[in-house]
């Protein structure tokens, strides 16, 4: 059986070994991160999380939402993926931390919403890990579960099959997210992006 150790371990070897020419690989991912981030509907002043930033894809179009009177923090498991995001300036844009999503150094309901790009997929207790989430974000906050490519693409680009107990089909992540707390409110697959937006319930 697989610790969480187990879990770290072999997210930061994986992540860690591509995070040098992570941006290189996806070079024309940006509008897809600024339209999902602008589905969020923050405001001036906003306080939001990029939750497993990586490279720091998002943060810009988040800082862009909130504005410089905003909060925007971007936490990620590997060192040498928030060691890119400063290489490539968006540490300008957002406060970076090495952190985990299971045990995030935040106030309980102290963010307005949480941005996740692919970041579901390497949760090793997805059900927990959307619970720790939900407990930094106020009622009425909002997640948004990206990735710039849709489950078929996604699959076919990992030379695997898209089954039905795929964690991100409609009906088992609506699942997943009710079980932790999170109503889901729209839900998009297209080869062009996947979308799951959750509102946190009172």
């Amino acid at each position: 059986m697989r610790c969480m150790s187990d879990d770290h371990t072999h997210v930061q070897e994986f992540f860690g070994a591509r995070a040098a020419g992570w941006d290189r690989r996806f070079p024309d991912d940006g509008p897809a991160y600024a339209a999902a981030v602008a589905e969020l509907g923050l405001r001036e002043g906003g306080r939001v999380l990029d939750a497993g930033c990586g490279t720091g894809r998002a943060l810009p179009a988040l800082r862009a939402a909130v504005g410089t009177s905003g909060v925007v923090l971007g936490v990620d498991l590997t060192p040498e993926m928030l060691r890119e995001a400063a290489r490539a300036g968006r540490d300008r844009d957002g406060t970076l931390l090495l952190a985990d999503v299971a045990a995030l150094p935040l106030r309980p309901s102290s963010l307005d919403a949480v941005f996740a790009a692919g970041l579901i997929a390497h949760l090793p207790r997805p059900a927990e890990n959307l619970r720790e989430i939900r407990h930094v974000v106020r009622p009425g906050g909002v997640l948004a579960l990206f990735h710039p490519i849709g489950r078929a693409a996604l699959a076919a680009r990992q030379g695997r099959e898209l089954t039905s107990d795929d964690l991100r089909a409609e009906p088992n992540l609506r699942a997943l997210l009710s079980g932790a707390g999170w109503r889901m409110t729209s839900y998009t697959d297209e080869d062009t992006r996947f979308l799951a937006l959750a509102v946190r319930d009172a």
